[in-house]
């Protein structure tokens, strides 16, 4: 998930009811999608009444996204990666027994990720909930390999299922998010001086972005619902793949900004090093973002996102995903043009 300046845009949400609390470790919370999951889980009553704790793991635990959890009520942690006993010892004082694990925006976050793992397991935590990316089914070892290490982390958050010696052996669950359409804002320069979203995917395939405030909400809902055996029943040993609702090509994800802004957009097909450039000069983000976002661009030249999957945010939240439409409304502060009015016939 690429970084922006900009907030992150959540759509309000109804949830069920559930008299129920636990202690919550959520890690990377220093980046998009560990805050936004933070964030909603802190600032929601009907998430916020379930959980007793809520701890944030941060590599920087100064910065504003931590340091704004830390007003909410989260306690922040600092998560030094390299030492599998301090990271034990580190989930035990939070007591937590409950992990979200995100993987952070670092070239090491494998290493990262494996290491938090094993950590999991030794301290007892009951429950862990992956956030993996849809697509990494699809990628090949060599030509994606960034979108790919998402299969061998899922491998060992699921492979404790079948060791009932094993503390998370009971409720793993893994979230696979598709494209955060949020990517898109990297963007905004394009589109807002010219009209314009360039993007490296082909003329002719397809693919659902998800809004970041959709895949939070599946997120809260698991990590903050409770069973006999850890998660919900209804949650737990679930691979819930999450894509936005609505398959797009470049030319319709451009309509539907149009349709959003009231400005005429143009979708422009640019090649992989053109929006490697793009990418470099535009975004904050680690080098091994970048490369998984051209790998995702890639799995999209091949025809392999061609399919949406809203099963699962319907089935956990009751509701709709965002559309295209309604997710270029609310950013329409960050993309839309100043200029080139929609002209409207008149019949």
């Amino acid at each position: 998930m690429l970084h922006h300046k900009g907030r992150i845009a959540v759509k309000k949400h109804t949830t069920r009811n559930h008299d129920m609390s636990r202690n919550l470790c959520i890690t990377a919370v220093d980046g998009n999608t560990g805050f936004a999951i933070a964030e909603l889980i802190l600032q929601h009553p009907d998430f916020s009444k379930k959980v007793d704790s809520v701890t944030g793991l941060a590599l920087n635990p100064k910065s504003e996204r931590a340091q704004e959890l830390q007003t909410l009520g989260a306690e922040i942690v600092p998560h030094v990666p390299g030492k599998l006993r301090d990271m034990v010892s580190t989930l035990k004082k939070t007591g937590c027994d409950t992990i979200c694990l995100v993987p952070p925006a670092h070239q090491n976050k494998f290493d990262m990720c494996v290491e938090l793992v094993e950590a999991a397991k030794k301290a007892g935590v009951s429950n862990v909930c992956l956030l993996s990316s849809a697509g990494c089914d699809y990628a090949d070892p060599k030509k994606q390999p960034r979108l790919r290490e998402f299969i061998d982390l899922e491998t060992l958050v699921l492979q404790s299922k079948g060791d009932a010696s094993t503390p998370t052996g009971g409720s793993p669950c893994v979230i696979r998010a598709g494209f955060y359409a949020e990517n898109l804002l990297v963007y905004a320069p394009q589109a807002k001086e010219e009209g314009v979203l360039p993007l490296p995917i082909g003329e002719n395939h397809k693919f659902a972005p998800v809004a970041l405030g959709d895949v939070a909400h599946v997120a809260a809902h698991v990590l903050t619902g409770k069973g006999q055996h850890g998660l919900d029943d209804r949650h737990r040993g679930q691979m819930m793949v999450v894509t936005g609702p609505m398959l797009c090509a470049g030319n319709e994800l451009a309509t539907a900004a149009s349709t959003a802004l009231g400005v005429e957009m143009q979708f422009e097909n640019i090649s992989q090093a053109e929006a490697k450039r793009v990418l470099k000069s535009q975004s904050e983000s680690d080098q091994s973002e970048l490369q998984y976002l051209l790998e995702y661009y890639s799995l999209v030249r091949e025809g392999k996102t061609n399919y949406i999957s809203t099963t699962a945010f319907h089935d956990v939240t009751g509701e709709h995903p965002t559309e295209p439409v309604d997710f270029f409304k609310m950013y329409q502060a960050e993309i839309k043009p100043v200029a080139k009015k929609v002209k409207r016939s008149h019949k």
